[in-house]
């Protein structure tokens, strides 16, 4: 059990200078994770995928609601793919991954981890009715789901298109500011939800220019996944997983 002297604080943390270019170099070791584990990574894909087609089903009739939680990939993704992230730390160790072992990693941080899970769950609703106002105050009833996304792209909705994207922006990027070492940092040093979440704060507005290209590029990716049905995640969201430890082994210092 962690001790408060154990615990490294946000003062004892410290983040290492970025490059521009990182970002395709975590990939390119995202990429080279998932061909090291791909029974692994293709569990987790499967699962992201399965729950964008469970999205659509349960939500077929309220697709503002869809658009957000699908959008809310963008989010959750971090706390989803701790799984992937206890594999690449595997491998970095010179270790067999194991589907098992991924799946418990979070035992030994539940306390942290259910803070975090609660924080992503409360501003994922918040954004899901927040969508949903800007579809009612925008359309005389609710389009389907395809005639949501034609909605979306139509120029002649161009208000519609800007507050949805405005809105949808504040929480993405709240969220990915709050979290995008945090869960790896929690899981590697058993960190503080508190310490690690301002070390990621401390990231991405002490160096605003990679840290957006690098939330650019998983929001790309991800939302070129979910256009066929969501087949991309199956290997897209492996992939991000295993970089998104790559990104936090780059950004943090060595204890």
């Amino acid at each position: 059990m962690n001790t408060p002297t154990d615990t490294p604080r946000a003062a004892a943390i410290r983040l290492a200078t970025l490059r521009w270019l990182d970002p395709l170099r975590w990939l390119r070791l995202g990429w080279r994770d998932f061909r090291r584990c791909p029974g692994i990574g293709l569990f987790y894909g499967a699962c992201f995928m399965a729950m964008g087609w469970a999205l659509t089903l349960v939500f077929r009739h309220a697709p503002a609601y869809v658009l957000a939680l699908a959008a809310g990939f963008l989010l959750v993704g971090p706390f989803l793919c701790l799984g992937l992230y206890d594999a690449s730390r595997r491998l970095e160790r010179g270790e067999a991954p194991d589907l098992g072992d991924s799946l418990f990693a979070w035992e030994r941080h539940t306390g942290t981890l259910a803070i975090f899970g609660f924080v992503l769950l409360v501003l994922e609703m918040l954004w899901a009715r927040a969508a949903l106002v800007v579809f009612a105050v925008s359309f005389q009833g609710m389009p389907d789901f395809r005639g949501s996304l034609l909605a979306l792209f139509d120029p002649a909705n161009l208000g519609f298109a800007v507050a949805y994207l405005a809105v949808g922006g504040v929480f993405a990027g709240l969220i990915y500011a709050v979290s995008v070492i945090s869960i790896p940092m929690v899981l590697d040093r058993g960190s503080d939800a508190i310490s690690a979440g301002l070390a990621s704060l401390q990231l991405v507005f002490g160096q605003p220019g990679v840290m957006l290209c690098w939330g650019a590029l998983i929001t790309a990716l991800v939302v070129l996944a979910m256009l066929p049905g969501f087949v991309g995640l199956l290997v897209v969201a492996p992939v991000l997983g295993h970089a998104s430890w790559h990104a936090y082994r780059a950004a943090v210092e060595p204890a």
